[in-house]
């Protein structure tokens, strides 16, 4: 495993530059460490190393990187299927160490998306317990984790029980889900 995570943190550096650093900070904003790598690469790099499964997941998130916790998440997004238990697992352990939006969404959006289908449940759990959660962080991904669920109209009492609590909530990044989950309702989506 080491030597996978050798080999992705190489890459990683090579692709690193000021420019895109720059623009991360000013995109995502807060206190993150990042190496300034621009998505496509890390697209790749997920399809590439995707053989690394879990373990792979789960030591680029304890790397602690910005790029390594979006990879992580992708790789998790592309195996989620073999093992939806582990995979959210991994989301329960992941969960606590996000210090960012861009983490956050594509932990929602991408970590657990082949089984949105299949782990409907387990998924609105999770939300449910993060929903109350002292960290902010957490609070948002209660949000994102069903933001894919807004499409289905029988689920929108259970999401909107979701939203209530969090309408007021002092933390702009959570008010800015509440305001995106809304906008999906109102889009019809």
């Amino acid at each position: 495993m080491s030597e996978q995570l050798n080999a992705i943190q190489k890459i990683l550096k090579a692709n690193s530059n000021a420019e895109a650093l720059e623009a991360q900070q000013k995109f995502v904003p807060g206190e993150m460490k990042a190496y300034g790598v621009r998505m496509p690469v890390l697209n790749e790099l997920a399809k590439a190393y995707k053989s690394g499964g879990f373990e792979l997941a789960e030591a680029l998130w304890k790397s602690g990187m910005m790029e390594e916790k979006i990879l992580a998440v992708k790789i998790l997004g592309l195996v989620a299927k073999k093992d939806p238990e582990r995979s959210l697992k991994l989301i329960r352990f992941f969960a606590p160490g996000i210090d960012n939006w861009a983490v956050c969404d594509a932990m929602g959006m991408q970590g657990l998306k082949p089984i949105l289908k299949t782990h409907q449940q387990d998924i609105f759990a999770l939300a449910k317990k993060y929903n109350r959660s002292t960290n902010f962080w957490e609070r948002r991904l209660s949000l994102v984790l069903v933001e894919w669920y807004t499409r289905i109209p029988e689920l929108h009492p259970e999401i909107k029980q979701l939203i209530k609590p969090l309408e007021n909530d002092p933390e702009y990044y959570v008010r800015k889900a509440v305001t995106w989950i809304n906008k999906n309702f109102a889009k019809g989506k």
